[in-house]
């Protein structure tokens, strides 16, 4: 019995110390969070299926501002608008003259625009976080706690504290990869910015 004790007890201590730097690794990551009330930045977007080949490749704008609220719209060719005023998310494709409008899932694992706008305080329990200090940037892997998710892994990084960029991996090994610049923290936005008016004519799908 005292041999499966020495054992254990390095176990149990090593258990315990990751337990411990998981909860302070999503201490620091509300904390980034937190501190940026609203966001507005540049981004580009690549995606690459699981052997690497490029999908798609975006740039655009987006603004976010807690709780819940956030803008996000894909320049031309592929222009897409995804709105979001705290209760409902709405997605306007110009191309098809569509407007779909859905209730707003507030899990934070559902849509990543919610993480930079949500509520920082539910982040443990929908992920499991780690972080990696390097020079400027800080790196956390969040990893799912539940299935029902629209990525297996999403990394954020963050230098001198403001959001440098994101990395989703979806169950199929399709990354992707988010940069943002001109980072804007704790401006003022607009009201009117997270509110979005039917085109006259469009087609309006309610799920």
């Amino acid at each position: 019995m005292r041999f499966f004790s020495m054992l254990l007890l390095p176990v149990l201590a090593m258990s315990s110390l990751a337990a411990h730097a998981g909860e302070q690794d999503v201490k620091r990551l509300g904390q980034l969070l937190g501190q940026s009330n609203t966001i507005s930045a540049r981004f580009s977007q690549l995606t690459l299926d699981g052997s690497g080949t490029q999908l798609q490749e975006t740039a655009g704008v987006m603004s976010v501002k807690r709780p819940g609220l956030f803008y996000w719209h894909t320049d031309a060719p592929q222009e897409q608008t995804m709105i979001s005023d705290g209760k409902k998310v709405t997605l306007w494709d110009p191309d098809l003259e569509q407007v779909t409008i859905k209730k707003l899932d507030e899990r934070l694992n559902q849509t990543p625009a919610l993480l930079l706008s949500g509520d920082v305080s539910k982040i443990d329990q929908s992920f499991d976080v780690t972080s990696k200090p390097s020079g400027e940037v800080l790196e956390f892997m969040l990893k799912p706690k539940t299935k029902d998710t629209l990525f297996d892994s999403l990394r954020l990084s963050f230098r001198n504290g403001k959001i440098n960029d994101m990395q989703l991996i979806d169950s199929v090994g399709q990354r992707t990869n988010i940069l943002f610049s001109g980072v804007k923290v704790n401006e003022d936005i607009p009201a009117s910015t997270f509110k979005f008016v039917v085109p006259k004519g469009a087609d309006v799908i309610q799920e």
